[in-house]
């Protein structure tokens, strides 16, 4: 008897990770109707940069090539929700800029104030580093608590 499992016909890892980053977009998208995060929530975001579908401006693709970290707390405007992505205004440096992410494209999503995270395989071509650069825009970002609390992790590794 084989201890290995059999392919599956059936795309599960698919259907998770779908799924999850509709709790993003469920999330996301409940801010983005109140204006404001309720209590102390925020969230940290970090996304292929080169996913299809990802436009943010020439200076933060230079600054972050593969994977950047976005902070979602006091200083975020117009955060636009749709079935594909979000788009959200954030300040860099004192610098404006609209960034627009499709779900597609993160591979991470932590809410530090409940002990909160998801972590995604990104859905594009290549595999890149596996950590992000957080991105400092305004403010600084608090450091989220690792303690392994309420963590979702989706790796789903497909057999060849």
């Amino acid at each position: 008897m084989s201890d290995d499992a059999p392919d599956s016909l059936i795309p599960y890892d698919e259907i998770v990770q779908e799924a999850l980053r509709a709790v993003v977009g469920r999330v996301l998208s409940e801010v983005g109707e109140a204006g404001d995060l309720p209590g102390e929530h925020h969230f940290y975001i970090t996304f292929k940069t080169r996913a299809p579908g990802v436009d943010i401006p020439d200076h933060l693709m230079e600054r972050f090539p593969d994977e950047m970290t976005i902070v979602l707390q006091k200083r975020f405007w117009d955060l636009t929700v749709t079935e594909e992505g979000f788009s959200v205004g954030l300040s860099f440096n004192q610098v404006p800029a609209i960034l627009v992410v499709p779900f597609a494209a993160i591979t991470g999503f932590v809410d530090p104030a409940v002990n909160f995270a998801l972590q995604f395989q990104a859905q594009t071509e290549g595999a890149g580093p596996e950590t992000a650069d957080h991105a400092e825009n305004d403010p600084p970002p608090v450091e989220p608590v690792e303690d392994g609390s309420n963590v979702v992790a989706v790796d789903f590794k497909r057999k060849k």
